[in-house]
Formats: structure tokens, C-alpha cells, sequence
């Protein structure tokens, strides 16, 4: 079931990667083609404002009054072929837009031995959308037109202006499609590298996310894990702290019953009273803490130290430490706090004491735990995975404490330090500072 969860991944990653590719080079040669349509339409509206500007007005005008093959035809005609011929275009011609809808052709510029083939006034192929823009006295140029005489072409449009600055004509040229998918052929063929490029480019970058993901997922699951230890030693320590409770309530239940039943009723309430000393003491492991996370740990903490009989006593600062991860947070504080449990466990019940310190400034956040036990050997082997100064026992992994202190407290560029007295305390301060 898992192999087939992979194997459809990796298909269908395969045709995403394959789909974006060829999206990506579709697109890219569209806007290429679209460009190179632009450019060529642009250079051809330039070419037809000089030729514009070269024409005979006066000549062109008597033309007009007179719309016949006259010599003044003729010799515009000849002027048109010839520019014709030189901007290597499909036509070359004048037209008339008297209305916003259909413009009328009337001189083009083609060789002098062809006396048929154009009438003079007959009605245009260009759009009716540029034949308006010309009938506004603007340049227009059209896309690729599908003509059943001409064939495919571009056309493009200036005004013919008289020396009043009025517009007496239009001049039209038209490339065509055979030219423009010939310069198209040599800029995709000079540019084919770029699509390779824009191919493997996007690879490239899906193939980064996928591996970024995978490693994403991978810590998200180490993290998870971390999390999971970590909550679930601290869990199973309150369940444990919480049956011990449950057993001393029971026995305590059997003690009251047993004295009620013998009629002694002032050591029943003697000791009833014995017993409320210690609930008022279970209350007191209502903490005042702002960071939940440290609030439960600390709570967990002073019940067990409860049930070892070891006086417990916090200082907490009114912050809520969210410079540091709550998983890291409790890793750290839990270690330390289980190795001071573990060294004041060893003395007599009444030298059993830890002091937790948690404060937070301007610059860093200070966590100090003092308790009693054992004078530690200073040794610069204690932070090393697997050492313990602790006797071995079986089913017990020792030497994992300390160590994985070290490693958050190098995650946060922060400094542990390790200080034993001959008075039976030690004292263990880690420094986090603020960024």
C-alpha cells in the first residue's frame, strides 16, 4: 500500500513537472510570437509614415479630383511599387475612409506592366476596428488577416496629409505572413536555448520544492517525535504521581474507617486534620506562571518532589519566555529538574530540597536550579552522550539528560555551567540570550 502511495506520487509529480514545462515554453513562444508580430508592425508603421512624408501631396490631391488611371495614377503608382520593392512588403497603396466602417482602396503600388488586377475605390480588407481608428486620424495596425486573394498578412496604416495638416488619404502596408513566420522561424531558432533554459529552469525549481518538502516533512516528524517523548515522560510521571496519591488516599480512607469503628473519634479527627495539611499543600501547586507550557512541567514537577518528600520552592518571572521553543523549553528545564530530583532522593527527608529560578531581562533569560545531593566530580566528559555519574540499572538508558540540555543550549547560543560545593548542593545555570 505504501509502494503504491509512492509510485503515485512520483507519477504525478512526473506530469505536473511535464505540464509546467510545456506550459511554461507554450506560453513563453506565444509572447514571443507576439512580440516579434509588434516589433515587425512598429517598424512597418515607420516605414509607411517616411514613405507618407516622400509621397507627392500636390500630385495625390489632383488624383483625387479626378479618381481615374490618369498620369497622375501612373506616376503615384510607380512611387508605390518602388517602395514597395524596397521594403521587400506584400503591398504598398493608398486608400480613402470617408466612414468609420469600411475603407475603399485607391492606388497600389504594383509593376507598371500589370494594368489589372486593383480597382480603384473597391472596398478594403482592413477591420473594421482600425478602419475606425483611421476614420479618427490615428495609425492602426492589425493582426495576421486571412485574405482568400492575398493570403495571410499584417497590415498597417498612417494618414496622407495635405499642407494644412489635414488628412486627405491613408498610406497601407502590407507584410506578409510568409515573411513574418520567417523572421519568427530565426528568433525562435536564435532564442531555443532560452526555452531550454526556461525548461530546465522550472525543473530545476520543482525539483528544489519536492526535496525541500520532503526535508521539511522529515524535521516536522523528528520534531513531532521530540514533542511526543517529551510530553509522554512527563505524562506518565503524573500518572504515576497521581496513583501514588490514589493509593495513600485509600489507605488513608482505611485508617479513618478503622478508628471510627474502635470509637476513637478525637484521633480520627486528629488525624483528619493531619490530612488537611497535606490537601492545602496539593492546592498549592497552583502556579501564577504566564508560559502554559513551563506552568504544567513546573505543577508535574512539585508533585513528584511531593511524593519523594522534597521541599520544592519557585521563583518565576512574570514573562512568557516565547524566545525559546515550548518543546525545547520543557527538554531543557525537565532534564535538569529530573537529575536535581534524583540527586535529593539520595540524602535523608529532611535535607531534601530544590529551588527552581526562572527569570527573563532585557537581554537574556536566566534558569537556575539549586538542590541538595551528592557533590558532582567535575568531569569536562558530563555533557557527552552516555556518561552518568549515576549507577547503571537494567532497562534504564543513562547519560541522555545533560547531553540533550547541551544541545538546546547551543541551539539558542546560550551558556550551561555546572557548580558543586562540599555543602551537598549543586547548581546547575543556563543562559539564553535574547535576539
Amino acid at each position: 500500500m505504501k509502494n503504491r502511495k509512492i509510485k503515485l506520487i512520483i507519477v504525478l509529480s512526473t506530469i505536473l513537472i511535464l505540464l509546467f514545462t510545456s506550459l511554461n515554453v507554450f506560453t513563453s513562444y506565444v509572447k514571443m510570437k507576439r512580440a516579434v508580430e509588434e516589433s515587425i508592425a512598429n517598424q512597418s508603421l515607420e516605414s509607411a509614415k517616411s514613405i507618407a512624408l516622400e509621397l507627392d501631396i500636390e500630385t495625390y490631391q489632383q488624383f483625387l479630383n479626378d479618381p481615374v488611371r490618369n498620369e497622375y495614377y501612373w506616376e503615384l503608382r510607380s512611387y508605390l511599387n518602388d517602395a514597395r520593392e524596397k521594403l521587400g512588403a506584400l503591398n504598398v497603396y493608398t486608400l480613402e475612409v470617408d466612414n468609420p466602417k469600411v475603407s475603399k482602396s485607391m492606388i497600389a503600388g504594383l509593376p507598371l506592366e500589370l494594368k489589372e488586377g486593383f480597382i480603384i475605390g473597391a472596398a478594403c480588407t482592413v477591420p473594421e476596428e482600425q478602419v475606425k481608428r483611421a476614420y479618427e486620424g490615428n495609425t492602426y495596425a492589425t493582426g495576421v488577416i486571412e485574405d482568400t486573394d492575398f493570403g495571410s498578412y499584417l497590415s498597417v496604416g498612417v494618414p496622407i496629409k495635405d499642407e494644412a495638416g489635414k488628412v486627405i488619404g491613408y498610406l497601407g502596408v502590407d507584410i506578409s505572413a510568409e515573411k513574418l513566420n520567417n523572421i519568427k522561424g530565426k528568433v525562435l531558432e536564435n532564442n531555443i536555448l532560452l526555452f531550454v533554459f526556461n525548461g530546465v529552469f522550472i525543473l530545476i525549481v520543482i525539483g528544489s520544492f519536492l526535496f525541500l518538502q520532503r526535508w521539511y516533512q522529515k524535521e516536522v516528524t523528528k520534531e513531532v517525535g521530540y514533542t511526543e517523548d517529551t510530553y509522554q515522560a512527563e505524562i506518565k510521571t503524573l500518572i504515576t504521581s497521581v496513583s501514588s496519591l490514589r493509593h495513600d488516599f485509600t489507605n488513608h480512607i482505611q485508617v479513618l474507617h478503622g478508628l471510627l469503628q474502635l470509637g476513637e473519634s478525637a484521633q480520627a479527627q486528629q488525624y483528619v486534620s493531619s490530612l488537611s495539611k497535606e490537601v492545602q499543600a496539593i492546592e498549592s501547586l497552583k502556579l501564577n506562571i504566564d508560559h502554559p507550557g513551563l506552568s504544567i512541567l513546573l505543577q508535574t514537577k512539585k508533585l513528584t518532589a511531593q511524593n519523594y518528600h522534597i521541599d520544592m520552592d519557585f521563583t518565576i518571572s512574570h514573562d512568557e519566555f516565547n524566545q525559546i521553543k515550548t518543546t525545547d523549553l520543557i527538554k531543557m528545564l525537565s532534564n535538569l529538574i529530573d537529575n536535581a530530583i534524583d540527586a535529593a532522593i539520595e540524602l535523608p527527608e529532611g535535607e531534601r530540597k530544590i529551588t527552581i529560578c526562572c527569570k527573563a531581562d532585557d537581554t537574556h533569560y536566566v534558569f537556575k536550579i539549586t538542590n541538595t545531593g551528592p557533590k558532582i566530580i567535575e568531569n569536562e566528559h558530563i555533557f557527552n552522550q552516555g556518561y552518568s555519574t549515576k549507577k547503571a540499572e537494567q532497562g534504564k538508558i543513562r547519560g541522555q539528560g545533560l547531553f540533550i540540555v547541551k544541545e538546546v543550549v547551543n541551539k539558542y547560543n546560550g551558556e550551561i555551567s555546572l557548580d558543586s560545593t562540599n555543602k551537598l548542593e549543586t547548581t546547575a545555570i543556563v543562559e539564553i540570550p535574547l535576539k
